[in-house]
């Protein structure tokens, strides 16, 4: 009896284990054995025994052993039945079913631990009808319930047949199950024992087995077992679907995992692992605020960088294209500050006087404050040089708590400069815009764009042009850059350029800017940006912030004047230095400083004055006019001599001049020839004398039709004889109708005939308007004539 199986799985909680028995027929004639009307009772807590069918039996309780000792000394029989609560310790009889099974012990065995083991096998069911004894064990009387034969019933022979194949599709799917059981199964020739062997192994609660134990008539028995096993092939059905899907799950994890195991191994073989460096990319990425084009794009980058290995080239391409991005703030904006008095503090303790620039910017950050957002303007500061236009933007930056960044243009001549180079060609990078912005971490930087007037253009493009689409308010913020390969947003940048020539800017760049004009300072302006903030710089650059010594406003007015000449304070400041540097050296020979500087000691530490007002104070002999002129440093003073010799009426012209100077010069001559009695001056003259004009300073090149009613001043005083008013300086255009026509940089000129001394001054009458923007102190004691025509210069003018 040493086959062994089970339908169920093996639960630590079943005390049997199935045994088929080496017969299976019931046979009467195998053991004629009779069973007697009274038998002693085994009570089964976990199971229920069928006819025919080997269990064995683990007993425990004293009673059932004592039981079990007295029936395998006696005939080996004794009644089981099933208790109707496997809980209950001491069964009562009312806790016994009424209907079990005799049984024959066909095997007691003593366990070492003080346990029995019987292995039993079902003969017949009983039924209890009466008990006799309940002491030491139970007794009781019995009726054997006998089975009818059915023999050649089709329809249970039928049954039979769909419980055989049932238990073999059971077996099939149950894992735990030798799939020999199937082979024995079919063996089982009995159907009466095939259907208590089935019950007896089926996967059911006791109360399900009791039920089947019960039914006498074993067709429906039959029926019964068989909806039980439609019940628990469905369960076995569904555990076997769930544990291969759970089991392909793992297998495909466990694949992966390998896999993963696998090529990691390849790379450490071939050298060098960038799963580091990776990882802690797409930590970055994960706290990056960004829009969804630039993350789809770096996931895909990732993806490919983690399947290139470090040494190949496009590894270090892709990996600097990443960290660009990475390092690129996107969505990130520095918060604006929109108290508007303490941004105009801020821009009057930096910068003296520009009192139109301040109110610009004023008026940007209001309009800010009421809408919340808008376009950025795009401001372009026009001055001569050394006015402090770049520090200007330092100054925007600090009082709209900006971030603050300069791009320097000057002698760019490479569109890739601004629009970045492809990734594809070697030493590739962003343009100049996308790595100032990666500079300063920040989306709404102030950005200086200085000397965008210095902006060359060569065979690799013009950059000026790259420039349209950064500084155009409508299309910035989708500026694409050809090394991100992305649009990038600059809409929210305060671009501020800078330029000292606006002739120089290309139309349709000058188009896009709003041009705010910086002219130069006058002297009083000088002196007070020297106080504030040139000589305290000087001082600490100098290592003298303890040294206590003082520069008087009329000592400074000397510096300006004497040794200066320019429209910003660049020179003033280096002439500072030179005086702070003579005190320093002064300091450390003697231990101690003068209290105050004096006019003598600055000529002794700069020299003899380098300019001087009095050339202008010599009488003038005739043909020589004053004309103001402006230069990209500013006003300066233009001297316009004539003279005539003998000859055929030939003009001459020197002094390096532009075309338009050489034509104002034709215009003026004509004028006077068709106008000479008006003026007093014989036609035959004309004929009889060569005339020649030059503007000192001949290395300089000069043009501009400014030196116009100048240079026929400077005719009409030669022809004439008559000498030039003295203090008196002249600008203007003329036409050959002899009217005057209105010039540019009027403020440069009048602020160069202040310094240079002169009294009086003649312009167009449109000009007028230009001089009222001056503020009056600095054009004291200067007279302004406004003409209309060459006759009312002609008139002022000559002596």
């Amino acid at each position: 009896m040493d086959k062994k199986f089970y339908l169920q799985g093996p639960e630590d909680e079943m005390e049997f284990m199935p045994i088929i028995p080496l017969n299976d027929e019931e046979d009467p004639n195998v053991d004629e054995q009779a069973i007697p009307d009274e038998l002693p009772i085994l009570p089964l807590r976990n199971t229920v025994l069928f006819p025919g069918v080997v269990i064995p039996i683990t007993v425990g309780r004293d009673k059932s052993i004592k039981a079990v000792n007295d029936a395998y000394k006696a005939d080996k029989l004794i009644g089981v039945v099933a208790q109707k609560d496997s809980n209950v310790e001491e069964p009562t009889i009312s806790d016994l079913e009424d209907i079990g099974t005799v049984a024959k012990i066909v095997k007691l065995i003593k366990m070492p631990d003080g346990g029995t083991t019987i292995i039993i096998q079902g003969r017949k069911r009983c039924k209890i009808e009466e008990v006799t004894t309940d002491d030491p064990y139970f007794k009781a009387k019995i009726k054997i319930l006998n089975e009818e034969n059915l023999k050649g019933d089709a329809d249970f022979e039928a049954m039979v047949g769909s419980i055989k194949d049932l238990a073999g599709q059971i077996v099939g799917l149950s894992p735990n199950l030798p799939s020999e059981a199937a082979i024995i199964l079919k063996n089982i020739e009995n159907p009466s024992f095939l259907i208590h062997f089935v019950s007896s192994n089926l996967n059911s609660d006791i109360k399900e087995k009791q039920k089947l134990l019960e039914i006498s008539n074993i067709k429906a028995r039959a029926e019964l077992l068989m909806n039980l096993m439609q019940t628990e092939l469905q369960y076995a059905e569904l555990k076997n679907k769930v544990t291969n899907k759970t089991r392909n799950e793992l297998d495909k994890q466990q694949r992966e995992y390998f896999l993963q195991q696998q090529m990691k191994a390849i790379k450490e073989e071939l050298g060098g692992d960038n799963v580091a460096e990776v990882k802690e990319m797409q930590k970055k990425a994960d706290t990056k605020k960004w829009p969804k084009a630039a993350k789809e794009m770096f996931t895909k980058g990732v993806e490919k960088l983690e399947r290139m290995h470090p040494s190949t080239p496009d590894y270090s391409v892709t990996y600097n294209h990443l960290d660009l991005m990475l390092d690129l703030p996107w969505e990130d904006y520095t918060e604006d500050q929109y108290d508007l008095k303490k941004s105009k503090k801020i821009l009057d303790h930096d910068h003296y006087g520009m009192q139109k620039i301040k109110e610009r910017i004023l008026e940007y950050l209001a309009v800010l404050k009421l809408k919340g957002d808008m376009k950025s303007p795009i401001l372009c500061f026009l001055g001569p040089p050394g006015i402090g236009k770049t520090s200007l933007g330092k100054s925007i930056a600090a009082a709209i708590n900006r971030k603050y960044v300069r791009v320097s243009l000057g002698g760019l001549h490479d569109e890739s400069e601004i629009r970045g180079h492809r990734k594809t060609y070697i030493g590739a990078m962003p343009g100049r815009i996308i790595q100032s912005i990666r500079k300063i971490k920040s989306s709404n930087p102030v950005m200086i764009l200085d000397e965008i007037d210095k902006v060359g253009s060569t065979v690799h493009g013009d950059p000026s042009s790259a420039l349209l689409e950064v500084l155009d308010p409508e299309q910035n913020n989708t500026f694409y850059d050809n090394y991100l390969e992305l649009e990038y947003d600059l809409s929210k940048v305060l671009f501020i350029a800078t330029a000292n020539n606006i002739s120089n800017i290309q139309p349709a760049l000058r188009d896009r800017l709003e041009i705010i004009d910086l002219s130069g300072y006058a002297v009083e302006e000088k002196i007070e940006i020297a106080k504030r903030h040139l000589m305290p710089k000087q001082k600490e650059m100098h290592g003298l912030n303890e040294a206590s010594f003082k520069l008087s406003d009329t000592v400074l007015e000397k510096v300006i004047e004497d040794y200066t000449r320019e429209s910003g304070v660049r020179e003033l400041d280096s002439q500072l230095a030179s005086v702070m540097r003579y005190q320093a050296k002064e300091l450390v020979i003697k231990g101690k400083l003068k209290a105050t500087i004096t006019n003598n000691d600055v000529e002794k530490i700069l020299g003899k004055p380098r300019y001087s007002n009095d050339l202008y104070k010599i009488a003038n002999m005739p043909g020589v006019a004053v004309g103001l002129a402006w230069t990209y440093v500013g006003g300066d003073i233009l001297f316009i001599e004539t003279q005539l010799s003998e000859g055929k009426g030939e003009l001459k012209l020197t002094g390096n001049l532009g075309n338009v100077m050489k034509e104002s010069a034709s215009t003026a001559l004509t004028y006077l020839e068709a106008n000479c009695k008006k003026v007093n001056i014989d036609a035959a003259t004309f004929n009889k004398k060569d005339i020649h004009i030059h503007v000192p300073e001949g290395a300089v090149p000069k043009d501009g039709p400014s030196a116009g009613i100048t240079m026929l001043s400077a005719l009409a005083s030669a022809f004439t004889g008559r000498k030039i008013k003295p203090y008196l300086a002249m600008t203007g255009e003329i036409t050959l109708r002899g009217q005057v026509l209105p010039v540019g940089g009027i403020k440069e000129k009048v602020l160069a005939a202040k310094r240079a001394g002169l009294k009086e001054i003649i312009m167009c009458w449109q000009n007028e308007k230009d001089v009222e923007e001056i503020n009056n102190q600095y054009i004291k004691g200067i007279k302004f004539h406004y003409v209309k025509t060459m006759q009312q210069v002609l008139d002022l003018a000559l002596v």
